[in-house]
């Protein structure tokens, strides 16, 4: 489940809904099967997860969060290091742990020479088992690229529909990395699958993109931000009609 939707600046659709509401979304949507919950600092979503789900077992969910590096975005001028930053996540987030850290909205195909010392500290961060994981979420098709061929790379966010709404480049371009990325053994988690919402009125194409998706066998989590649990719902119904066959993943 993603939290970011017209997110920014702290916000997104998911806060502007309340504590009352959002926290119980997030655990209507644990009751559905969700156990992935996709955050970031940009998203202003940290506070309100763990207490939404404080009786269950931390091990029991998967959290997801992201360092917004770049200038604008959220409020402070300043960027600390990534050390600094996820001290702050773990008291944000109420929690001892982050399950996987990604340096959000990478663009450049150089990103690896950027980024290399924010990547050396989240790595360093890693052994100490403060995170499990890390990566980065890709907003060009260049900085996709330069995923397959970096080992530091656990798992990548990549934007990823039949339509190619809201993506880096066609489905064709986009298909053949994400393919050759997860070959290599990185975890691809697609978001974008509705088309940022545009497929929210149409069964035809939320039924078309998630069997291509699916039918892909290179996307192992697919992140959508559910803003209703009977969107959810709708969500893992197209799914259960998915013949085993396409889902070949």
């Amino acid at each position: 489940m993603g939290t970011g939707v017209r997110g920014g600046n702290r916000q997104s659709n998911h806060t502007r809904m309340g504590k009352e509401k959002l926290q119980a979304l997030f655990r209507g949507a644990y009751e559905r099967g969700v156990r992935v919950f996709d955050l970031a600092d940009l998203y202003g979503t940290h506070p309100y997860l763990i207490p939404a789900l404080k009786a269950l077992p931390r091990r029991d969910y998967t959290v997801i969060s992201k360092i917004w590096w770049r200038q604008g975005g959220i409020p402070e001028k300043e960027r600390p290091d990534a050390d600094i930053v996820i001290q702050r996540f773990l008291k944000e987030l109420n929690t001892d742990y982050i399950d996987l850290v990604l340096l959000h909205c990478v663009e450049s195909p150089k990103w690896p020479e950027e980024l290399q010392k924010q990547m050396t500290i989240l790595a360093n961060l890693k052994k100490k088992g403060t995170i499990r994981a890390h990566g980065v979420s890709c907003h060009s098709l260049a900085a996709l690229e330069a995923v397959a061929t970096e080992p530091w790379v656990d798992s990548v966010h990549a934007r990823i529909n039949h339509t190619g709404a809201i993506m880096d480049a066609t489905p064709d371009k986009v298909a053949p990395v994400l393919q050759k990325i997860h070959q290599a053994g990185t975890g691809v988690i697609g978001m974008k699958i509705l088309g940022e919402g545009r497929f929210r009125n149409s069964d035809e194409l939320r039924d078309k993109s998630i069997q291509y998706v699916l039918g892909l066998g290179s996307v192992d989590i697919l992140n959508v931000g559910f803003e209703k649990v009977e969107e959810i719902d709708d969500f893992a119904a197209r799914v259960r009609r998915v013949p085993i066959s396409k889902a070949n993943s």
